[in-house]
């Protein structure tokens, strides 16, 4: 399950990176097919905890994921328009996603805790923002950096989510 998490978390940054960066310059046709690998990649990382935790809470981590992803593009878009107001919109959904996120997973299990959770969603919305920054001032160099930090970092959700599934439920897991 640890490596299932990884590949698909992996697979969130990798889409969502394309979904966001260069979305202007992609023909409507680039976009969809963009548009349904990010969406293909939601559903399989909330179809994960449905074993766990039923479809309703899966639906629920879902919402929040979608919400997390529409801010990210927010402010990918008021970054390339240039409006500091739009910006300031989507770094504000940014944060309040991650406090959703914070009370929903501390909910469903007692080995998260609110503010462990909403750290790690805040700083991985914290590392799109980056992204998307450096690559509109088109600092290159850094984006590999910022790449590597947010693959490591990613990876760190996957696995504290896991521990806590494995902490949760330990009989499926033995």
């Amino acid at each position: 399950m640890k490596q299932s998490f990884r590949d698909l978390w992996f697979g969130h940054i990798y889409w969502v990176q394309h979904a966001v960066l260069d979305s202007g310059k992609k023909s409507p046709a680039e976009r969809d097919a963009v548009k349904k690998e990010v969406d293909a990649n939601t559903k399989q990382i909330a179809s994960m905890l449905i074993p766990f935790y039923g479809e309703a809470r899966s639906q629920k981590f879902l919402s929040l994921l979608d919400i997390n992803i529409d801010a990210v593009r927010e402010y990918s878009e008021a970054t390339t328009a240039e409006n500091k107001s739009r910006q300031d919109a989507a770094l504000a959904r940014l944060a309040g996603n991650a406090n959703d996120f914070g009370v929903f997973l501390s909910g469903i299990n007692p080995y998260l805790s609110e503010s462990t959770a909403r750290g790690l969603i805040a700083a991985h919305g914290a590392h799109h923002v980056l992204q998307i920054n450096q690559y509109k001032k088109k600092d290159y160099a850094h984006l590999e950096e910022t790449w590597k930090m947010m693959r490591e970092h990613i990876y760190v959700i996957a696995d504290t989510l896991t521990t806590a599934l494995v902490k949760q439920f330990p009989s499926q897991f033995s």
